[in-house]
């Protein structure tokens, strides 16, 4: 008996080489799980994956509960150290571990403005979901420093004390250095309401739940939120998180400042980032420097403040505050700060008590580029305000006491006569706006009746 010859195939068998690259490319891409090994403290040790420092991933617990993300802040030999974005549970020996590409940038478009966002750019207010826009990088290279325009122009914050004495330029970075309580967040919300800015991206790292909502409703207001983008990141939450959501506030500063924008940058506050970078350095096992800051944190700081500046699209002028602890000045993170940014703005306690709003102190803060974008009799008149404002803090505890007999010094009886209309040039009420002009006149009009 003979065999069954070959059998035939008919042709509608066959695929083609355009199907079989369709169903390819249709097809679920390959996938390599690692497995949690330990976890210690917050800090999460995986084997089996491949990944690089920045890197996210995700863990998918056995049980079925929502995955933890996390990113990847090191490793020893083939284990890498995760440092969590989101809460810690559900997870055991064993567990799932696939990396998340798309988790290095964020989603980015015009919709942004007036939403509330988290550190993983997902909306937190009830407006409903934010549309898909560009990706953009979290973290991008610091810019060529000869391609920045010379700062030259000033911004209009709507403060009198900052708009004459401390002015500050397009792509400026300020700080903000004050002890908690002293009025930084209320001032932050002057700022935001009454600047020529067109659009503000405010991140508030390391906040009390609490006083979200109330600088929201209270300091921003309606006006001011309408043209802001805020980044959320409470106290509460991953110290990864924290600091990513000042990653992402940058990135849509960022992408603001490519549509040709002026852009107020401001992050309350600088200090907190600087803790929960610690935090997540500590926990790799990084050794402690100075107050226990390592060395990573020092590092981090010009390339995170460094991201603001003028360019030639547009500019990200930076508003940092620095919580300073017992109102120290010279505390590693403040010190670090000052010398990176290009001028400060010391709030006083002092001040504070006396109900003096803003509690600015002119002797004690400085803009690195007054003679620069001050028109120069503004500029004379502003030096002759500090003039006199020191001449009266120099023999202040001798006046208050009686000790000092007028017609000693004439400078400082001059101040004497001059302080109390320095002092009530240097208040503002919360809701009264100052333009740089009505700055300015206010200034001239000071100093005419001399």
């Amino acid at each position: 008996m003979k065999p069954n010859p070959d059998p035939v195939v008919a042709p509608d068998d066959y695929l083609g080489l355009g199907t079989v690259l369709s169903r390819v490319a249709q097809a679920a891409p390959w996938v390599v799980y690692g497995k949690v090994s330990a976890v210690v403290g917050n800090l999460i040790e995986v084997v089996g994956l491949e990944a690089t420092v920045g890197d996210i991933c995700r863990i998918f617990p056995k049980d079925g509960a929502s995955a933890v993300i996390a990113e990847t802040v090191g490793f020893v030999g083939r284990r890498l150290k995760l440092s969590p974005l989101s809460p810690l549970r559900n997870l055991a020996p064993g567990d799932r571990v696939a990396l998340d590409p798309k988790s290095s940038s964020c989603p980015v478009s015009l919709a942004l403005l007036g939403r509330v966002i988290d550190g993983m750019a997902r909306p937190l207010d009830d407006a409903g979901p934010i549309p898909d826009g560009v990706c953009y990088p979290l973290r991008t290279p610091t810019p060529n420093p000869l391609t920045r325009p010379i700062i030259s122009q000033q911004l209009d914050v709507g403060i009198r004390a900052i708009n004459s004495l401390l002015p500050i330029g397009k792509g400026q970075r300020m700080g903000i250095f004050a002890g908690s309580g002293v009025g930084k967040s209320t001032l932050l919300g002057m700022m935001a309401r009454y600047t020529s800015a067109p659009v503000n991206v405010i991140a508030l790292i390391g906040e009390r739940g609490r006083e979200v909502n109330e600088f929201l409703e209270s300091e921003l207001g309606e006006e001011g939120r309408r043209r802001s983008v805020v980044v959320v990141a409470t106290s509460d939450q991953p110290a990864t998180l924290r600091v990513r959501a000042a990653y992402v506030a940058c990135a849509v500063a960022e992408f603001f400042r490519d549509q040709g924008l002026d852009v107020l940058f401001m992050m309350d506050s600088v200090t907190r980032f600087a803790m929960a970078a610690r935090e997540i350095g500590l926990a790799a096992g990084e050794p402690p420097a100075t107050k226990g800051y390592p060395p990573s944190v020092f590092g981090l700081l010009p390339q995170l403040l460094e991201r603001a500046g003028s360019f030639d699209k547009g500019s990200i002028t930076g508003i940092y505050t620095v919580l300073v602890e017992g109102d120290d000045l010279d505390d590693p993170i403040a010190d670090t700060v000052r010398s990176i940014l290009d001028g400060h703005i010391v709030l006083d306690r002092e001040l504070a008590q006396r109900r003096h709003y803003p509690a600015i102190h002119p002797l004690k803060s400085v803009s690195r580029l007054t003679d620069r974008i001050l028109d120069p009799e503004i500029k004379t008149l502003a030096t002759r305000f500090i003039e006199i404002f020191a001449d009266y803090k120099r023999s202040e505890d001798m006046i208050q006491i009686g000790a000092y007999v007028r017609g000693s010094h004439p400078a400082t009886d001059h101040a004497v006569q001059m302080i109390e209309k320095l002092n009530d040039y240097l208040r503002q009420p919360v809701e009264e706006r100052c333009s740089i002009e009505d700055a300015h006149r206010s200034l001239k009009e000071l100093f005419r009746e001399q």
